[in-house]
């Protein structure tokens, strides 16, 4: 029987953002980012017919390659590919990409991320370092805490939270990165880990901490982000590395 989802699967646009996608799974690995063979990232299809992208169940970030990837639906039905999908990361990865309108959705439970979600202020502080000020009025915490995403009442109430910031820090979870390209939004998981490590290490010292001014980091928020150059180059370089 003809599937239409499969031409659109095989397709040269769609073929792109699985290797995308499946690029990033195996940076995450490289990077420490990954979590067994939990955690889940997915992108968008293009044509807002609601379709997504995600990676597969049961296999490392490591080893998923583009024809690893399955297209699904918001329902959850699986339209193209060969792998089953995991029902968690059915219900948040729909509900973000519908409600809060992001392209693509990076969730891991990366560790120093995780660990700032268990602190009283749930989150990055992004008055310490440069690399913290460029998330500077992009995150949002969640603190209700509500156990596994098996329903899509969960997952709607985390997009909700999100309010439409790019990071959302799921207390005593994990965090959500979001952005409208995959280069951007493995750029910024990898560099929100990174803030998020300086800022336990310097506070784990006991000495304290000095922030930046709200405004100066209202400004290396909009110096990141005015040029994303660079996300595109690091990205480039992961393809030819992994």
């Amino acid at each position: 029987m003809h599937n239409p989802h499969e031409e659109d699967y095989a397709s040269e646009p769609v073929a792109r953002l699985r290797a995308d996608l499946a690029l990033a799974l195996r940076a995450a690995a490289f990077h420490g980012l990954a979590e067994g063979v939990c955690n889940h990232f997915s992108v968008e299809l293009p044509d807002q017919s609601g379709r997504f992208l995600l990676n597969p169940r049961g296999l490392l970030w490591e080893e998923v390659q583009a024809d690893d990837i399955v297209l699904i639906d918001g329902e959850g039905n699986i339209l193209a590919g060969r792998h089953a999908v995991e029902p968690t990361a059915m219900y948040i990865h729909a509900a973000i990409h519908r409600i809060a309108q992001k392209a693509c959705v990076l969730h891991t439970h990366m560790p120093y991320a995780t660990a700032l979600s268990l602190t009283p202020q749930r989150m990055l502080d992004t008055t310490l370092s440069q690399n913290a000020m460029r998330f500077h009025g992009r995150t949002a915490a969640d603190a209700h805490y509500n156990g596994l995403a098996l329903d899509s009442a969960e997952g709607e109430r985390i997009a909700h939270a999100m309010q439409g910031a790019d990071v959302v820090f799921l207390g005593n979870h994990g965090v959500v990165v979001c952005g409208e390209r995959m280069d951007h939004a493995y750029d910024d998981l990898y560099y929100l880990e990174r803030a998020c490590c300086v800022q336990v290490l310097a506070q784990s010292t006991g000495l304290g901490v000095t922030p930046a001014s709200p405004a100066l980091a209202q400004k290396v928020m909009e110096q990141t982000l005015g040029e994303r150059l660079q996300s595109e180059l690091f990205f480039a370089a992961l393809g030819r590395k992994l």
